[in-house]
């Protein structure tokens, strides 16, 4: 049996993905915050599925949280064929005048760093296997920035970076490393953006049909049921009407 570890799996994407994993038959390491979430998930892979799954809270800026969940992982679970790094979120939107620092460290932390402590530790076990798959979350925002997306679209552009250098790095290995730039995507990223203010969050995707967690769920799926010798490098996946990170055909009368 196939065992993936997901990042962020308690909403959005990340729990979309472990949901289809699940059902495709794959064991779950899940990863995130809030443990109440994860355990509900827990609770609906297991009436929806035969798979094991394995969930630890964990916020992925702490670097010291990040190994002592690792040095949990049972050994019998250390082969790992999956690494979605799932895990990250925007905070406010400002000009760089305007910037507030906090939220430039939580966003810098959680989107590169974390990637980064996540995926050291989960090579260790790729690497002797001289196989896996690491799927990087991005976004648009990392392909294009836009008025007010300063650190965020910094953060992105820096998975964007990863991505391709940790391509490199791992190519000996026989490790395949891919990314998936959404746009647009009505889940829990506005509401966490604007501070839980559900009316501004709902506003941004007023007039148009944006992406959903399922269709980023159903890219992850196919980019790690390809065969060993194909590698899909970069997936930029838009709602149809959005053309880039900032021009939208939008109805006038939603």
């Amino acid at each position: 049996m196939k065992t993936a570890i997901i990042t962020g799996a308690s909403s959005g994407f990340g729990e979309a993905i472990a949901k289809l994993f699940a059902q495709q038959g794959f064991r779950l390491i899940l990863i995130a915050r809030r443990l109440e979430r994860l355990q509900q998930l827990q609770q609906w892979i297991a009436a929806n599925s035969a798979t094991e799954v394995l969930i630890y809270a964990c916020d992925v800026r702490d670097q010291a949280a990040v190994d002592q969940v690792f040095d949990q992982i049972p050994s019998s679970w250390q082969c790992i064929d999956v690494l979605v790094n799932n895990a990250g979120l925007a905070r406010g939107k400002a000009t760089i005048q305007e910037l507030n620092f906090e939220h430039m460290h939580e966003m810098i932390d959680t989107n590169v760093k974390g990637l980064i402590f996540v995926t050291k530790r989960v090579v260790q076990w790729m690497i002797p296997q001289r196989s896996g798959m690491i799927i990087n979350v991005g976004s648009i925002a990392g392909k294009e920035p836009y008025l007010g997306g300063n650190a965020y679209s910094a953060s992105k552009f820096g998975v964007d970076a990863l991505t391709k250098s940790m391509r490199i790095d791992l190519l000996p290995h026989g490790i395949r490393v891919g990314q998936i730039a959404p746009g647009a995507a009505n889940t829990e990223f506005s509401k966490v953006r604007f501070s839980g203010d559900q009316a501004v969050a709902d506003a941004v995707y007023k007039g148009f049909d944006p992406l959903v967690a399922e269709d980023i769920a159903e890219a992850a799926w196919f980019m790690a049921s390809r065969p060993a010798h194909v590698c899909i490098n970069d997936l930029v996946i838009m709602p149809t009407a959005q053309a880039n990170a900032t021009t939208f055909h939008k109805n006038s009368n939603p």
